[in-house]
C-alpha cells in the first residue's frame, strides 16, 4: 500500500509568500512513483484548501500566496494520512499549534514537536533556555504587552541599559518581519509600535558590533542523533539599502549571498557546530532546524547564538539545503531523509 503525504504551506503569518516557494520546490522532488502527494494550502485568512503549488505568472521580486478560489480542503481527511510536511514560517504552523492538531490526530509529520516548535518561536523563551544550556548570548530586554501600555517608562529604563544601536523585534516572528535597528532613542517607541503590528510581545536586543552571520544546519540520523552540517556564512552586499539581513535581502532583491562553507577557523566551525547541535538538544528539537550565530567583536572577539529555526526555508537556494549540499546530501535526499524520520517517529509521548 502507497504511503500518502500531505504537503502543507501557505499559512497565516507575514511568512506566506515563502512558505509558498519552498512548497514548489519539495513538491517537486518529492518521489511520485513511491509516494501518494496532497498539496494542501492554507490562505491568509486561515482556510485550507486542495492547492497545487503551481504559480508561472510570478512577476520578478514577487511571492506566491495560496489561492482563495481552490477547492476547500476537509479536516476529516487528515487521520486518513500517513504523514504530513508542515512547510509552514511563523506563527500558526511553525509554534507548536499545527504540530499539537497532528499530535491529537494521530498523524505523524515532520519537524519539531509541540514544545520544541512553541520555544523556537518564541524568541524570549528561546533564550531563556539557551541561557540555562550554557549557551552565549546578547543581551536582550522583553516587552510584554501590558507593560508596554502600563509602565512604558520602567521597559525604556531597561531598553536603555543595553545602549545603543539595539534592534526591535516581534518575538513570535521570522524573516525578519517588524525588525527595526534604532540607532537613536527618539526612534524608539516608533520601532515598538512596528513590532507590535506583528506581535503584541516585543523583544529588544543589544546590536553585535562587527557581526558576521554564520549559521549551521542540523538533522537526525536514522537512530534519532543530530547531526551538525557545514558552516555557511550570509553576507549582504555592500553599497545598498541594507542595513542588515532583512526581508528583501533574502527573498526579493538579490543582495544577499550564501557563502558555504564559511570562511573560518575549522576550530571556530567546530565550535559551532558543537553549539548547534546543543542548542538542538537544549529545546528538545526534532527532524531538522537551522541555528544561526553572530561572530562580534563586542564580545571578546567570541561567538554567540541568535537564534534556532524549526522549519527554515527550504527551497534549493536556501541556507539549510545549501548547507547539506556542502555536507554531502542532495536537496532530494534531504526531503526523502526527512519524510523517513517522520514515518518511522513513533506517535504519542516519545
Amino acid at each position: 500500500m502507497r504511503t500518502t503525504i500531505a504537503v502543507l504551506f501557505g499559512g497565516q503569518s507575514s511568512e506566506h509568500g515563502v512558505s509558498c516557494l519552498t512548497a514548489r520546490e519539495v513538491l517537486a522532488v518529492i518521489d511520485r512513483d513511491r509516494y501518494d502527494v496532497v498539496p494542501v494550502g492554507i490562505t491568509a485568512d486561515g482556510r485550507w484548501v486542495e492547492e497545487t503549488a503551481v504559480w508561472d505568472d510570478l512577476e520578478p521580486g514577487t511571492l506566491p500566496s495560496v489561492r482563495s478560489d481552490a477547492p476547500p480542503f476537509s479536516w476529516d481527511r487528515i487521520p486518513e494520512l500517513d504523514v504530513v510536511f508542515p512547510l509552514l514560517h511563523g506563527p500558526w504552523g511553525e509554534d507548536g499549534t499545527i504540530q499539537g492538531l497532528f499530535e491529537m490526530a494521530g498523524v505523524r509529520y515532520v519537524g519539531a514537536g509541540v514544545l520544541a516548535s512553541s520555544v523556537g518561536m518564541d524568541k524570549p523563551f528561546t533564550k531563556t533556555v539557551f541561557s540555562a544550556a550554557g549557551l552565549p548570548q546578547l543581551p536582550y530586554v522583553t516587552i510584554q504587552p501590558w507593560e508596554w501600555d502600563a509602565k512604558r517608562e520602567r521597559v525604556q529604563a531597561r531598553v536603555h541599559a543595553l545602549g545603543l544601536p539595539v534592534f526591535v523585534k516581534p518575538a513570535r516572528a521570522g524573516s525578519s518581519s517588524g525588525v527595526t535597528p534604532v540607532h537613536r532613542w527618539e526612534d524608539f517607541d516608533v520601532a515598538v509600535e512596528t513590532a507590535r503590528t506583528f506581535d503584541p510581545k516585543v523583544i529588544v536586543e543589544a546590536a553585535a558590533h562587527g557581526k558576521r552571520e554564520v549559521e549551521c544546519a542540523v538533522i537526525q540520523d536514522e537512530r534519532g542523533m543530530p547531526i551538525a552540517s557545514e558552516v555557511g556564512e550570509i553576507v549582504v552586499a555592500e553599497d545598498t539599502d541594507h542595513e542588515y539581513y532583512d526581508f528583501e535581502a533574502k527573498y526579493l532583491d538579490g543582495t544577499s549571498t550564501n557563502v558555504v562553507p564559511a570562511d573560518l577557523p575549522e576550530s571556530v566551525r567546530q565550535r559551532i557546530r558543537e553549539y548547534a547541535l546543543q542548542a538542538f538538544d537544549a529545546i528538545g528539537c526534532e527532524g531538522l532546524a537551522r541555528v544561526d550565530f553572530f561572530l562580534t567583536s563586542s564580545v571578546g572577539g567570541g561567538l554567540v547564538i541568535n537564534e534556532i529555526n524549526t522549519m527554515p526555508g527550504f527551497t534549493p537556494f536556501s541556507m539549510f539545503p545549501k548547507l547539506w549540499q556542502a555536507s554531502g546530501v542532495e536537496y532530494p535526499e534531504l526531503v526523502e531523509r526527512l519524510i523517513q524520520l517522520a514515518l518511522q517517529r513513533p506517535l504519542g509521548l516519545r
